[in-house]
């Protein structure tokens, strides 16, 4: 199972919601920049975030976006499921019209297995703690300039 370039840009969009924090909202423009997704998708990718309630959107001058969870409920499962959802189960018909009619299915209970363990990882792993993850990683790398 592969995740499209898509659903990739939207959870790297909603990570960077989640980094600047929920206290004021993120302008389209920022999160393009520092997350190097193209503008004009990441527009359509967030429009699409909001009708799912992973995002809110404020006008005017001061307006951009803004997580509409928190970080610790939403998970990447639930995002790849939105996002990638109808690929996923495109996915698993064309599987299963591969196998020749009347044999065993030998190789539908391997794909399932995969795809049970796959998103067994997914769900366990909210925006809270890729943020967790980062910011550990970031801390290890600062540089020490005691003499």
């Amino acid at each position: 199972m592969l995740v499209t370039q898509k659903c990739q840009y939207a959870l790297r969009a909603l990570f960077e919601l989640a980094l600047q924090g929920n206290h004021k909202p993120v302008k389209i423009a920022l999160v393009a920049e520092r997350q190097r997704i193209p503008f004009r998708f990441l527009e359509v990718i967030l429009s699409q975030l909001k009708q799912g309630g992973f995002v809110e959107s404020r006008r005017g001058t001061e307006g951009g976006y803004l997580l509409a969870r928190r970080p610790e409920e939403i998970t990447v499962g639930d995002i790849v499921r939105f996002i990638d959802g109808p690929q996923i189960e495109d996915e698993q018909a064309r599987l299963e019209q591969s196998d020749p009619p009347g044999e065993v299915d030998l190789f539908g209970p391997i794909w399932d297995q995969a795809r049970a363990a796959v998103f067994q990882v997914f769900d366990g792993l909210s925006l809270a703690d890729l943020l967790a993850q980062y910011e550990a990683s970031t801390r290890r790398f600062v540089p020490n300039y005691v003499i």
